[in-house]
């Protein structure tokens, strides 16, 4: 969830796909560079792993590579949860407060990551602590998820797209996310990260006082 592709229509983990033939030849496309690009690099590394590697190993041509995906750092950080977490956004009962919506959405994705991914997630993470270059492309590409999270809940909230307050709000939601990412992969994984992440955003729900 660090960089998610903005795919409309993507179901969540465990339910029907609602995407057209089309889009879900695109999918099966990002996908396969994905796996491709992950098992390559848990075999010799990152710096070691070429963007022509990674095209040849996917079937695929390395223009098509960076047609789905701009910079390399793209394949390790890029998912398919943005359409997931708004439409599960929009669902939450009317008069939820916004941030308990927002926990149980990130928590219920990340459970779903968590049974359905895991290795990609520790390999993404390990790479987070262990490259800048995946470091700074993270902090750049979040900022398409806080989009889509702050329209869902200027939507819910009556609030106009593109509101201060809500873009502060998601913000502050994902950096907390973030940090707790970092922070269990810089103390080697260890630990319940779906817990860390519910005592993280009591923090910030107290106020941030310490």
């Amino acid at each position: 969830m660090a960089a998610t592709s903005r795919t409309p229509s993507v179901s969540a983990p465990g339910t029907p796909p609602q995407l057209g033939l089309r889009e879900r030849k695109k999918l099966r496309t990002r996908i396969a560079i994905r796996r491709a690009a992950h098992r390559l690099i848990a075999e010799q590394g990152y710096d070691a792993t070429t963007v022509e590697q990674i095209a040849e190993a996917a079937e695929v041509s390395p223009s098509t590579v960076f047609r789905y995906f701009p910079a390399k750092e793209d394949i390790v950080l890029t998912d398919e949860y943005d359409a997931v977490l708004a439409a599960a956004l929009r669902g939450r009962p009317a008069g939820e407060p916004p941030l308990e919506s927002l926990r149980q959405v990130l928590t219920e994705t990340l459970a779903a990551f968590l049974a359905t991914g895991e290795q990609e997630l520790r390999q993404r993470t390990r790479l987070m602590v262990e490259v800048p270059a995946i470091r700074v492309r993270m902090a750049e590409s979040m900022s398409g998820t806080a989009e889509v999270l702050a329209d869902a809940l200027a939507a819910r909230s009556g609030r106009a797209p593109g509101d201060l307050a809500v873009r502060v709000f998601v913000a502050a939601v994902l950096g907390t996310l973030r940090e707790v990412t970092l922070y269990w992969g810089e103390h080697g994984q260890e630990g319940d990260l779906i817990a860390m992440t519910g005592q993280a955003l009591d923090t910030l729900e107290g106020g941030l006082t310490l």
